[in-house]
């Protein structure tokens, strides 16, 4: 059965139920998606070109917070790389019978080899000193600079016991 105004295009005649409220048939996706995008880009006429400036005055407060954000992490990665140099220096210098100067020689190398991060370390250089029963070694130096002109002081100290012959 076919309606009598249908084209004859070999498809079924719509139903009640595909037709809207006005008795046309509904329009496929395509003609609803064509339709809601004129219907914005009609309605947004006043608004045109907003979101250039609103990205130019929004944009430098992002980077600012961006290399922050980077500026913090570097200053994290160069406080642990001077709490393990410390750590070291005292690992060597706590051993029984250790030489003079091996916890500095030890930290020494553990900076040489953990890269830039910690900046300036060699000037004053590792110092560890040791009591009769303590160790304590102390790197300083500064982080990296991400931000040209800023860069924060790091100061790591590592203690740990000399290890001695005790009486039981």
């Amino acid at each position: 059965m076919s309606w009598p105004d249908a084209p004859r295009t070999g498809r079924a005649a719509p139903t009640a139920r595909s037709r809207g409220a006005s008795g046309r048939p509904h329009p496929g996706p395509v003609a609803r998606r064509v339709r809601a995008v004129r219907r914005r880009l009609a309605a947004g006429g006043t608004d045109r070109g907003a979101n250039p400036v609103e990205l130019a005055v929004v944009m430098p407060a992002v980077l600012v917070l961006l290399f922050a954000s980077v500026q913090v992490a570097a200053w994290f990665v160069a406080r642990s790389t001077a709490l393990n140099a410390a750590q070291s220096g005292v690992n060597a210098q706590r051993v029984l019978q250790a030489p003079a100067g091996a916890g500095e020689a030890r930290a020494t190398r553990f900076l040489g080899a953990a890269g830039d991060w910690l900046v300036g370390w060699d000037s004053p250089g590792p110092t560890c000193v040791t009591g009769p029963t303590e160790v304590t070694c102390t790197v300083t130096g500064r982080s990296l600079s991400v931000i040209p002109g800023v860069s924060f002081r790091v100061r790591q100290t590592a203690h740990g016991t000399v290890e001695r012959w005790t009486n039981p």
